[in-house]
Protein backbone atom coordinates (compact mmCIF):
# COMPACT_ATOMS: atom_id res chain seq x y z
CA UNK A 1 0.00 0.00 0.00
CA UNK A 2 1.48 3.67 -0.76
CA UNK A 3 0.75 5.37 1.88
CA UNK A 4 0.96 3.65 4.51
CA UNK A 5 2.67 3.36 7.57
CA UNK A 6 5.42 0.72 6.86
CA UNK A 7 9.03 1.12 6.49
CA UNK A 8 10.67 0.53 3.11
CA UNK A 9 13.03 -2.31 3.25
CA UNK A 10 16.04 -0.64 1.34
CA UNK A 11 15.95 2.70 2.71
CA UNK A 12 14.34 2.58 6.61
CA UNK A 13 12.24 5.59 5.75
CA UNK A 14 8.51 5.48 6.31
CA UNK A 15 6.80 5.05 2.89
CA UNK A 16 4.74 8.23 3.33
CA UNK A 17 7.49 10.27 4.09
CA UNK A 18 9.32 9.09 0.45
CA UNK A 19 5.83 9.77 -1.35
CA UNK A 20 5.35 13.51 0.16
CA UNK A 21 9.19 14.02 -0.37
CA UNK A 22 8.76 13.67 -4.84
CA UNK A 23 9.57 16.60 -6.92
CA UNK A 24 6.95 18.06 -9.10
CA UNK A 25 7.83 19.57 -12.03
CA UNK A 26 4.19 20.86 -13.71
CA UNK A 27 1.80 21.16 -10.55
CA UNK A 28 -1.02 22.16 -13.24
CA UNK A 29 -2.99 19.56 -13.49
CA UNK A 30 -5.73 20.62 -15.11
CA UNK A 31 -3.18 22.65 -17.96
CA UNK A 32 -2.23 18.71 -18.31
CA UNK A 33 -5.35 17.13 -18.58
CA UNK A 34 -6.53 19.68 -21.40
CA UNK A 35 -3.27 18.93 -23.19
CA UNK A 36 -4.50 15.18 -22.85
CA UNK A 37 -7.58 15.65 -24.35
CA UNK A 38 -6.45 18.18 -26.64
CA UNK A 39 -4.06 15.75 -28.03
CA UNK A 40 -6.24 12.96 -27.73
CA UNK A 41 -9.04 14.68 -30.38
CA UNK A 42 -5.77 15.99 -32.42
CA UNK A 43 -3.98 12.83 -33.37
CA UNK A 44 -7.82 11.03 -33.97
CA UNK A 45 -8.14 8.70 -31.27
CA UNK A 46 -11.33 10.18 -30.31
CA UNK A 47 -12.47 8.66 -33.45
CA UNK A 48 -11.24 5.33 -33.11
CA UNK A 49 -12.68 5.26 -29.66
CA UNK A 50 -16.05 6.00 -30.91
CA UNK A 51 -16.00 3.60 -33.94
CA UNK A 52 -14.41 0.76 -31.91
CA UNK A 53 -17.52 1.76 -29.24
CA UNK A 54 -20.03 1.57 -31.86
CA UNK A 55 -18.69 -1.72 -33.67
CA UNK A 56 -18.40 -3.29 -30.12
CA UNK A 57 -21.71 -2.29 -29.39
CA UNK A 58 -23.03 -4.02 -32.65
CA UNK A 59 -21.18 -7.06 -32.18
CA UNK A 60 -22.59 -7.95 -29.02
CA UNK A 61 -25.99 -7.30 -29.88
CA UNK A 62 -25.34 -9.69 -33.02
CA UNK A 63 -24.08 -12.21 -30.89
CA UNK A 64 -26.36 -12.27 -27.79
CA UNK A 65 -28.82 -15.27 -27.57
CA UNK A 66 -32.03 -14.14 -26.44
Amino acid sequence: MLLSNTVNATSKIPVNWTVLAQNISDPDLLGQLQKAFNNFVETGQVWALLIGLVVGYLIRNLTSYG
